[in-house]
């Protein structure tokens, strides 16, 4: 392959990467994904040595912990905060639609009313209803601080590959 070539699609991968890292921004958006999508192309083309798979098995661990962040923060916060699973199981279902339907951020915006709602059903008080809210919210803040910088690191990872 000419080295013109080498060169255009090291930095397609790279500038996409950069795209899903910068993406996370982008609540919903699945960043994690597309950057471990790349680095798989990545090693399909240029190949696997032995660094690259151990780097690749280990960028692999870290992309799934950051996909599992959003569900263990955003809930665990919640949960913390005293929500009942009813009302958490009835804002994701309605966050799902809500995405689907009005993109990510409706979805969270959905998710959020939901959750507040249902609680209010129960505990009929506005204030012990927002401040579970307001804990879930807190666990998507977290959870993009978690996913972002495992995105970091990911690139690291990717770029110590490059240079091994």
């Amino acid at each position: 392959m000419a080295s013109w070539m080498i060169l255009t699609i090291k930095i397609f991968l790279f500038l996409g990467a950069l795209f899903g890292l910068f993406g996370l921004i982008v609540p919903a958006f699945p960043g994690l994904t597309v950057m471990w999508v790349l680095i798989l192309a990545y090693g399909l083309i240029f190949g696997f040595d032995v660094t690259g798979a151990i780097l690749f098995a280990f960028i692999s661990l870290l992309a799934i912990a950051g996909m599992l962040s959003d569900n263990v923060l955003m809930i665990g916060k919640a949960r913390q905060g005293g929500a009942k699973w009813h009302s958490i199981a009835i804002a994701s279902v309605v966050g799902l639609f809500g995405s689907i339907l009005l993109t990510p951020i409706g979805g969270i915006a959905l998710t959020l009313l939901a959750l507040y709602l249902s609680e209010y059903a129960h505990r009929r008080d506005k204030h012990e209803s927002w401040e579970v809210t307001k804990e879930m919210a807190i666990g998507w803040g977290w959870a993009f601080v978690v996913r972002f910088s495992l995105g970091v690191v990911i690139m690291i990872l990717w770029g110590v590959w490059e240079v091994f």
